[in-house]
């Protein structure tokens, strides 16, 4: 069976970590798997935006510790979270982070490396890596770029288990709410998401990526040159175009 299932409905494409029985732990094969399905949502003509789940009572509980031992892990493991992050911060398309059960370890780094996250008020989060004589060392990269800092020096240095409420707190999470209301409020984010433009998001998703990284000239620079591109573009005129003429705008209407 495979390790991740897609799916695309009503414009959103949904990748779900798949193997409940293993609490959805991290294995190479499940990270491949992972990385395709990414991919497939990027060229998704009918993906307008991609939700990442899991399946069971756990969102993520990290890698697979069975096959976590030895050298083979050593090399291959931390190389391929790596690219794995990579290509989630550098999805062209928005990404919601659906946490319907536990995360724990490398599943905190699925969490932040998505642009929005919505957690159930029942889930529960660790920074176990201490607690095995690891450290969170790729995941840190994604981590603390949305973490407070004293709050992510508390709960990655203590690997202690805490509530959904605790990681909002921290930053990883964009908000948290009761378990039967977590599909609504992960539909409403998808819609507010769908309002946008589909250029539109993706470089706003740029911004956020690039802006914060440069010198002042720099971003000046790069954001002028963003800005005269998207007055120009055909997806902006027909958005001031709509705007000004009170109807909705071509990507609301599929036309």
């Amino acid at each position: 069976m495979s390790e991740v299932g897609y799916a695309v409905e009503a414009g959103i494409a949904t990748i779900t970590l798949n193997r409940p029985d293993a609490r959805n732990r991290l294995t190479a094969e499940g990270m491949a798997q992972l990385m395709s399905a990414f991919a497939t949502a990027a060229d998704d003509p009918a993906a307008r935006l991609v939700v990442l789940t899991g399946s069971g009572n756990t969102f993520c509980s990290g890698a697979d510790l069975s096959a976590a031992t030895g050298e083979g892990f050593a090399g291959a493991g931390p190389s391929a979270l790596v690219d794995l992050l990579a290509a989630m911060l550098d999805h062209p398309k928005p990404l919601i982070a659906k946490v319907q059960g536990h995360v724990a370890g490398g599943g905190n780094g699925l969490v932040a490396a998505c642009d929005l996250a919505v957690a159930s008020a029942d889930a529960r989060f660790a920074f176990s890596e201490v607690r095995v004589g690891v450290a969170p060392a790729v995941i840190s990269v994604v981590c603390l770029a949305v973490m407070h800092r004293r709050a992510a020096q508390e709960l990655l240095l203590t690997g202690e288990r805490v509530d959904a409420d605790r990681v909002l707190e921290a930053g990883l999470l964009t908000s948290v709410v009761p378990a039967v209301g977590l599909d609504a409020a992960v539909q409403g984010l998808a819609e507010q998401l769908m309002a946008g433009g589909p250029e539109a998001l993706a470089h706003t998703k740029e911004l956020l990526r690039r802006v914060p990284r440069l010198a002042r000239d720099e971003a000046f620079a790069f954001t002028a040159e963003m800005s005269a591109e998207r007055f120009s573009s055909a997806e902006a005129q027909e958005g001031m175009t709509a705007f000004l003429e009170k109807r909705p705008a071509a990507w609301l209407t599929g036309s």
